[in-house]
């Protein structure tokens, strides 16, 4: 521990921390990207192609309530119109 502190207080003296620090914020930069495409990238694919299949069926069911409601107000309006009959009897 007490070598890496030294090796690490060597190089901010050599070098000057603005150096230190944007090398080690490129390190950071270079991590994260790595891990964003290697872990992160897979996984939104996978949900991606969920998510499309969920809206499919959202679609579908929206477009069953649509010919439901449609065929009940069919439904409706020739029941009607058969009471009607009924009662000029």
């Amino acid at each position: 521990m007490l070598d890496a502190t030294n090796d690490l207080v060597t190089i901010i003296k050599d070098f000057g921390f603005p150096i230190v620090a944007a090398m080690g914020l490129g390190y950071f930069v270079y991590y994260i990207w790595k891990w964003v495409t290697e872990e992160i990238k897979p996984v939104l694919g996978d949900a991606s192609s969920t998510l499309i299949k969920l809206v499919d069926r959202i679609r579908m069911l929206d477009n069953d309530m649509i010919r439901l409601n449609t065929q009940t107000r069919y439904d409706t309006r020739i029941q009607r119109r058969h009471n009607q009959r009924r009662s000029f009897r």
